[in-house]
């Protein structure tokens, strides 16, 4: 369906929808059965961008060993996992709202063009992992001329 819709518009239902997540979660707020921050796992933001020579996927992993980051590619998908630990907790300590979340998670993403894996460099700074991505030199279109019979 996603395939139909500009992507201007896209990205409005996409916000649509996230405002109306925050909106139930604002709701069941402090319920008894609402829900909680380890209730779900956690998923890192994901930007991927194109230039003329490269893909660049920007990946937002704060609080992160970059040991526990893995990046694989297969064909032209990208997939990116990692585990993101929690730190012990204090016997003495009593936790009144916990948001941050842990665990682990996994993202793939299609890429829009051929890259060569080979050429891959992956760097990881301030919380963002920046993975830089070369395209394969594109193949030269020849045109062929088309004859009457």
């Amino acid at each position: 369906m996603f395939d139909l819709i500009p992507w201007s518009e896209r990205r409005d239902l996409v916000s649509f929808r996230r405002e109306v997540d925050r909106l139930f979660d604002r709701f069941f707020e402090g319920w008894p059965f609402g829900r909680s921050a380890t209730d779900e796992g956690w998923i890192p933001a994901m930007d991927v961008s194109e230039t003329s020579k490269e893909l660049v996927a920007k990946v937002e992993a704060p609080g992160m060993d970059p040991k526990d980051i893995e990046i694989s590619i297969k064909g032209d998908t990208l997939t990116v996992r990692g585990e993101r630990k929690q730190e012990k907790e204090e016997k003495d300590e009593n936790f009144h709202r916990i948001e941050r979340r842990y665990g682990s998670f996994s993202r793939t993403v299609r890429l829009p063009s051929e890259i060569d894996p080979d050429k891959v460099k992956a760097v990881y700074k301030n919380g963002v992992l920046k993975i830089s991505m070369p395209k394969v030199k594109a193949e030269t279109v020849k045109k062929i001329e088309v004859k009457a019979a």
